[in-house]
Parts: structure tokens; sequence; C-alpha cells
């Protein structure tokens, strides 16, 4: 069995997130899909939980018709030095064959350590990208629900992740003076 290995923060999972892990499907039997800086959470770069980004894109993905008995997904904390992160990522994952990214520093460890790397597929990147998804957001722009799939947008409603980003937003003014 072939396994690539997808390492991605999915704040939150974008059509662009689905549509790569289809086209890396095409080329492994089972994908294994990192919900990176797992620790973080409420603030502006990271609004969502590891478990609530699980969530969503699990139901993105089923949302987008992949066979989810191909695709394990594992939260995975940041840690500062990146050679520990990536001994992190090869403890919690099933053992991996080829990591698609889009991550220079993340290709470069995973090369150095001997692993096949690819470029992880990109479609219109111009388009589909979280930062643009929680920009979109934050100016109250309900374009956003188009760059991801219902299902994500259901979440993120459910978890009140407009006014948890909004709030976030103010509070990035001020960062933790509470």
């Amino acid at each position: 069995m072939r396994r690539g290995l997808f390492p991605g923060r999915f704040q939150p999972p974008h059509w662009g997130h689905v549509h790569a892990i289809r086209e890396i499907l095409r080329e492994v039997d089972e994908v294994v899909v990192v919900i990176g800086s797992a620790q973080f959470n409420y603030i502006l770069k990271d609004p969502f939980t590891a478990g609530e980004r699980i969530w969503m894109l699990r139901e993105a993905l089923r949302e987008g018709g992949v066979d989810l008995s191909r695709v394990v997904v594992i939260p995975v904390p940041n840690v500062e030095n990146n050679l520990e992160w990536l001994g992190r990522v090869k403890s919690l994952a099933p053992p991996f064959h080829v990591v698609y990214t889009g991550n220079p520093y993340v290709a470069l460890l995973f090369r150095e350590a001997g692993y096949e790397v690819k470029q992880q597929p990109m479609y219109q990147r111009e388009i589909y990208s979280s930062t643009r998804v929680r920009e979109l957001m934050l100016r109250g722009d309900p374009r956003w629900e188009e760059l991801v799939p219902r299902s994500v947008a259901a979440v993120i409603k459910a978890v009140g992740g407009l006014e948890r980003l909004k709030t976030a937003a103010l509070g990035e003014a001020e960062p933790h003076k509470w």
C-alpha cells in the first residue's frame, strides 16, 4: 500500500483542499491529512480548534465525494524546533511514502529525512485560500460561503465561527489583556 501525507492548517478547509486530496488519491492508496498547528485556536490566524477542523474536513470530503475509508486525519501540534516537529509527525502518523506540500520548509524537512516530496495539487489558488476565506468572513462578505463546501459553512455557523473570528480580530489589537 502506498500512503501519502498532506499537512496543512485547514483554517478552514475549502474547495481547494478537497480538490488536492482528490488528486493525491489518484496517486496513492491512502492519504494521511495532518491538521497542523493543532494547539492553536480562537486566534485570528487559527480561529478553529483541531477537532472542528477535523469535523469540517471530513464533512467537506464527504460532500466532495471522497472515499473516507482512504483518508486518515490526525492533529499534530507545532513545536518551535522543526526537526522535532518532523519527529512528531512520524510518530503520530501511520507510515507514509510521499509528502504533498506547497510549503518549501516542510518540503526541505521531509526531503532531508529521505522522503519523496511532491508539490501539492493546487486548484485556483488565487481564489481558494483559507486566508481569503477568513478575510471575507471578517468583512461580513457572504462570498466566503462560495469558497467552502456547504457542510463547512454549516459547521462554521454551528460553532459560532463568524463571531469568534471577529472577536479574535478585536483581540489582536490588544492581545492577552484578560
